[in-house]
């Protein structure tokens, strides 16, 4: 043996210098919506990117570059994310999550001038 070389104390170490198996617990979920493997519901004016989940199947909305939110697909039904209201169709969901967002923007604006 030369002076270079360290003799192993047995192979249990050995699982530390190999690449750890992770199993599916690292697979990117936060896809953009121009990755190759995002799974995307393209919408006039908007995409559906899948997030995660089985029942309900969560989806991030994207209008343009900009993330508005999350909508989610249940069985029967779709809902925004930001009332209690079941959609029949995504565009509904999204709708409704886009004209919310927009009330509070233009809520906040009159405050901010209320407040000057």
């Amino acid at each position: 043996m030369t002076n270079c070389q360290i003799p192993l104390q047995g192979t249990a170490n050995m699982s530390f210098f190999q690449e750890p198996d992770w199993g599916d617990c690292c697979e990117k979920i936060l896809l953009p919506p121009t990755h190759p493997n995002a799974e995307v519901i393209e919408i006039p004016g908007y995409k559906l990117v899948y997030c995660n989940g089985a029942c309900p199947r969560n989806y991030r909305v994207y209008k343009g570059e900009s993330m508005l939110g999350l909508i989610f697909q249940h069985i029967a039904h779709w809902s925004s994310g930001i009332d209690e209201i079941r959609y029949a169709q995504p565009l509904n969901a999204v709708i409704a999550l886009d004209d919310f967002l927009l009330a509070a923007s233009m809520a906040n604006k009159t405050d901010e001038n209320i407040a000057a």
